[in-house]
């Protein structure tokens, strides 16, 4: 796999646009992905019980054929909370798209993320949507999403698959209501691989879990978002099947590009100045890594300490416990930025001028060996900052 210069309309067959329709007062804030032929389609939603509209009707979509053909995209309002009429809105949007691109409405998924209980505004919709154009500005798409981000979030990388090039797109949006067990973020992936949307799902469910569903930021779960995975096939290289090589050469890029986007989450968290990665090593079971690499990782304690850029190891000790995975503490190493602080459980004497140069580094790793078995887990996080209070403070609702 080798990553190279591109954009979400990278993988032959697809296009993209973007643009500033008005649900924003400045920036752009309106737009899709197009293929040329229907593209076989997975998703993951979120597990919030409370569903927006936009969710509810792209789920529907993609359950009734497993295809999709475009998606469109909104910031800046939700479409959430919104009874009825924000369902009415929801299947409309669908409904304009697809006579736009001459398609049937189930080949039309949509997404609206941004002001939670406000009714979209229809006249805006319909004026966006009439400037957006097939083969548009696909890089602009990626800043369409957006809503707190400071920053596009995007990967485009490429594989042999035998003879065929097989070519993999993502972007992403997600600054804060990090929290996923799938959810709290929009990520649009697409490819030109042969593969079915049953084979697509798999893959998608099993990389889900050690990607998007290990990021956090400050533990709310969204009400609209969710990860979609569009495949068309336009490359027309062998099918790839499950239980076979090129599966799990699949899946391998497949999580390589959601661990990058997720990373990118993590790190443009609101307020947040230091993306933190936890690793734990040789736990009992891959599944009790990533829980306790997610407890560290979330703890408002852990993040408070490492803005303040303090070696507080007693926190991050303190969630190994709460993470509801019995295992022995009485034998854990703890390493914080490359240097020991904890072997055995027992504090460890370091050197305080490299601690503080460490610290104050971007990137803060956290190893945590359990000495009980053979598996690994990792989370990826930020820190909690007086900004994060500020943003959304001055957030409406």
């Amino acid at each position: 796999m080798k990553v190279i210069d591109g954009n979400i309309a990278s993988p032959l067959g697809f296009s993209a646009d973007g643009l500033h329709a008005g649900f924003k007062k400045r920036n752009l804030d309106f737009g899709w992905i197009v293929s040329e032929v229907p593209a076989n389609v997975a998703g993951v939603y979120t597990t919030n019980k409370v569903i927006a509209a936009p969710l509810l009707v792209t789920k529907e979509a993609i359950e009734s054929s497993g295809q999709l053909q475009a998606i469109v995209v909104n910031s800046g309002n939700a479409n959430s909370c919104t009874g009825q009429q924000g369902m009415e809105d929801a299947l409309t949007m669908q409904k304009w798209v697809a006579e736009k691109l001459k398609i049937v409405p189930e080949l039309v998924g949509v997404a609206s993320t941004g002001v939670i209980g406000e009714l979209l505004p229809m006249d805006t919709l319909k004026n966006g949507l009439s400037k957006l154009v097939i083969n548009g500005n696909a890089h602009d798409f990626a800043t369409a999403i957006l809503t707190t981000d400071t920053c596009q979030k995007s990967i485009v990388v490429s594989e042999m698959f035998g003879k065929d090039e097989v070519i993999m797109a993502g972007v992403a949006k997600g600054s804060g209501m990090i929290h996923p067990n799938m959810a709290t973020m929009l990520a649009f992936i697409t490819t030109d691989a042969n593969i079915s949307s049953s084979t697509l799902q798999l893959a998608l469910s099993q990389t889900v879990e050690t990607s998007f569903n290990q990021i956090t930021v400050d533990g709310d779960t969204s009400t609209n978002d969710m990860v979609v995975v569009l495949a068309n096939g336009c490359t027309q290289n062998k099918e790839i099947l499950p239980d076979t090589p090129d599966f799990n050469s699949f899946k391998a890029i497949l999580e390589a590009v959601m661990q990058d986007l997720a990373k990118k989450i993590a790190k443009d968290g609101e307020g947040a100045t230091k993306l933190i990665q936890v690793d734990v090593i040789n736990a009992p079971k891959a599944l009790e890594a990533r829980m306790i690499a997610k407890s560290v990782v979330g703890s408002s304690l852990v993040k408070t300490a490492i803005f303040s850029e303090d070696p507080n190891w007693g926190r991050i000790l303190a969630a190994v416990g709460y993470a509801g995975v019995d295992v022995p503490v009485d034998n854990i190493d703890i390493t914080l930025a490359d240097i020991p602080v904890m072997q055995a459980s027992s504090p460890q004497a370091f050197d305080l001028d490299t601690m503080s140069e460490v610290m104050a580094k971007d990137t803060i790793t956290i190893t945590i060996d359990l000495h009980a078995g053979q598996e690994t887990g990792t989370a990826w996080g930020c820190d909690l900052s007086y900004d994060y209070v500020k943003i959304n403070s001055l957030y409406r609702t």
